[in-house]
């Protein structure tokens, strides 16, 4: 069910987006009519995000929050505090480095002379880690040969603005402080914030929110200050992530290549940083898109995420099953069974796609999957009745014609869409027979006649050995573009011991998109293109228009490695490891599609979320997939397939969770895998 569109920096609602008729081809595709756009939102690539959802802390290199921009302190999506500002000495000092110490922490460095008879060398440290909670904490240190004593001064000031009006620039003027106990304290009819201060300041003046100090610094010597912004009778942020039951932060990899533990240690804090709880019921939890535009639910991303996090353990895919199952539309009528979500934009080739089709397909997947890496019975029982109206939505949104559009009704048969639909339909067939449920032939049946009609209605014949039709549109033509969503054919999905769904294509056709995939138009050398770089409308920035998508690559190298094509894997692999390297590996949800040089780095894109749920992620899958397992919990089996060319040599992969119990892995240089912890009872398969 295609919703409003979601609002770039909270996942709420916005206003209404109506779908755009589908591109006429005249030799070609013709750009489809651009939905109406938001403001554009101010550039976040440079900044440094601490995350503890549902709070936030954005700062820039230089460490000091000024109110411009993004900067500030949130909590709920409102920015609690704008500018906090430090002057020693009645200077500003010189910003050295800042650096994120973790998912939630960020550390800043500068320097300060504060007389000017001195030499060159800065003989005071300014020191300030900042916390997505709130919390600042601020240390002078001196190196001076004689005692200092040094006025320090911070200014204060909040504008109480929701994200939203952020990002757009409507957020009005700072609000008028008042002296609140040991800091400060500004209203609104949005709210209250306290900021205090320990130990507390010798003065403040309200009008200009200062707080200020008169520090004795002897040789060698040292002062902290802590500031804490809360909203007012609020007590400090509880991140959801920081639970003892929602740890996953035992899971280690080691190995030869030392990024592949950086990259899934970070992935695991990202994903922890990450999760939020279902208000009415939090015991469940699921993971936010991505800061900071995506702090809310997204439905089909937050289905993409947990599946992709599965070798963590089954709890976040639990918690987003049962989340989104309780918003499903129910009843009578063409939408009932659907999962909302809101349109999202395709490139510029078509017509927006409904992400709530994407999340439909995509619960009784994760349900079947989730059940292969142990969700327990009784949860799984509990899950299938909405995994059933998601399967009858399915088969009665196709109908006779066999191909499901997207938007529904009406719109272009994507590829991608089909993909879904197709999986969706042999692993909800899976579930539903091995659960002793009817309807399983049904699925089997149609997804027997898709794979008919997919073959010859969307491949697309040329001298060069043919390409899948990004879509086929209502009245049968297709739009011949070779796009990252054709990765999502080579994932058809797990089933019992091991393996795999049979997938849209045939052998020869895969083996042409794995070579299409492992080209020179589709591998940037940082990782799968979104579009081919020949293609018309490129655009090394667009999101879905040349962009490198990490959950694409991510896609692209399980499918690529489970389906045999072990180079081109490998390559887009070492492709998004480097990146990773130049990005802290902390990987943003997308980045500039340019093609690699020796010594290059990939671009940001500056509307980017960092981190992202999917990109996160898509660090974990990456890694899992050189170990193929293939987990089968209710039989008692797990199956490795590892990729033979250990493009990262040795690896080894420690505390994940098959069967509800920690799992182990090593994977050799010569390709082979060999399991190290197991469950009691588990058996390899063959």
């Amino acid at each position: 069910m295609p919703l409003p569109a979601s609002s770039p920096v909270s996942g709420r609602e916005g206003p209404q987006r109506t779908t755009p008729t589908p591109p006429r081809l005249s030799g070609g595709p013709t750009p489809a009519p651009a939905p109406r756009r938001p403001a554009q939102l101010p550039p976040a690539h440079a900044a440094l995000i601490c995350v503890a959802m549902p709070a936030l802390a954005i700062s820039t290199d230089q460490g000091q929050l000024t109110g411009r921009g993004l900067e500030g302190f949130y909590r709920a999506g409102r920015r609690l505090l704008s500018r906090c500002e430090v002057r020693v000495a009645g200077r500003e000092p010189v910003a050295v480095q800042a650096r994120m110490l973790s998912a939630d922490r960020a550390r800043f460095v500068a320097t300060l002379r504060p007389f000017a008879d001195g030499g060159p060398d800065p003989d005071v440290v300014v020191e300030r880690t900042r916390y997505a909670d709130g919390t600042e904490r601020i240390i002078l240190s001196s190196a001076a040969g004689r005692h200092l004593r040094l006025p320090v001064e911070v200014s204060l000031g909040t504008d109480l603005a929701e994200l939203g009006a952020v990002a757009s620039g409507n957020t009005g003027p700072e609000l008028p402080a008042s002296v609140h106990d040991s800091g400060m304290r500004w209203s609104s009819p949005a709210g209250h914030c306290v900021v205090t201060a320990h130990p507390a300041p010798a003065d403040a003046l309200a009008s200009a929110g200062l707080l200020r100090w008169e520090v004795d610094l002897p040789p060698g010597g040292t002062w902290s200050l802590e500031l804490r912004v809360r909203p007012e009778r609020a007590g400090p942020v509880r991140a959801v992530g920081h639970g003892a039951s929602l740890s996953l932060t035992t899971a280690r990899a080691g190995g030869d290549d030392p990024r592949a533990r950086a990259l899934l240690d970070r992935s695991v804090e990202d994903l922890q940083a990450l999760l939020l709880r279902d208000p009415e019921h939090p015991t469940d939890v699921h993971l936010a898109a991505g800061a900071p535009w995506r702090c809310g639910l997204a439905p089909a991303e937050a289905l993409a995420a947990a599946r992709m996090a599965l070798p963590l353990g089954t709890r976040i895919a639990v918690g987003t099953l049962r989340t989104l199952a309780r918003r499903q539309l129910v009843g009578k009528g063409p939408q009932a069974g659907m999962i909302p979500g809101p349109m999202r934009n395709t490139g510029p080739h078509l017509p927006p796609g409904c992400t709530g089709i994407e999340a439909t397909l995509l619960f009784p997947v994760l349900l079947t999957e989730a059940w292969r890496w142990g969700l327990s019975a009784q949860e799984t029982e509990e899950l299938l009745p909405a995994a059933e109206r998601c399967l009858r939505w399915l088969l009665a949104a196709a109908g006779d014609g066999g191909r499901l559009p997207d938007p529904y009704p009406g719109g272009p048969a994507r590829c991608e869409t089909q993909a879904h639909a197709h999986r969706a339909a042999l692993l909800g067939a899976d579930l539903l027979d091995t659960h002793g449920r009817s309807g399983g032939t049904d699925l089997r049946q149609w997804a027997e006649r898709l794979r008919g009609t997919f073959r010859e209605d969307f491949w697309v014949e040329d001298r060069a050995g043919g390409r899948p039709a990004a879509a086929c549109l209502a009245d049968g033509r297709r739009v011949p573009l070779l796009t990252g969503g054709a990765a999502h054919l080579l994932d058809t999905g797990l089933l019992g011991s091991g393996a795999l769904a049979p997938g849209l294509l045939d052998k020869v056709q895969t083996e042409q998109l794995a070579r299409l995939l492992g080209g020179p138009a589709m591998d940037s050398g940082w990782g799968l293109r979104s579009l081919g770089v020949k293609e018309a409308a490129y655009n090394p920035f667009g999101h879905r228009g040349g962009a490198v998508r990490v959950h694409e690559t991510a896609v692209a190298v399980a499918g690529l490695a489970a389906a045999g094509y072990d180079k081109e894997a490998s390559a887009l692999l070492r492709g998004v490891m480097a990146a990773a390297e130049t990005f802290g590996y902390r990987l943003p949800e997308m980045y500039a599609g340019e093609q690699r040089t020796e010594g290059g780095a990939p671009l940001p894109h500056p509307a980017a979320c960092r981190p992202a749920a999917t990109a996160a992620a898509a660090g974990v899958q990456l890694l899992t997939a050189l170990a193929g397992i293939r987990p089968d919990a209710p039989s008692g089996t797990v199956t490795l397939s590892p990729v033979r060319s250990a493009p990262l040599g040795e690896l080894g992969l420690t505390a994940l969770r098959v069967a509800g119990a920690p799992f182990s892995v090593r994977v050799s240089r010569l390709g082979l895998a060999m399991v190290e912890e197991a469950a009691d009872g588990l058996q390899l398969g063959v």
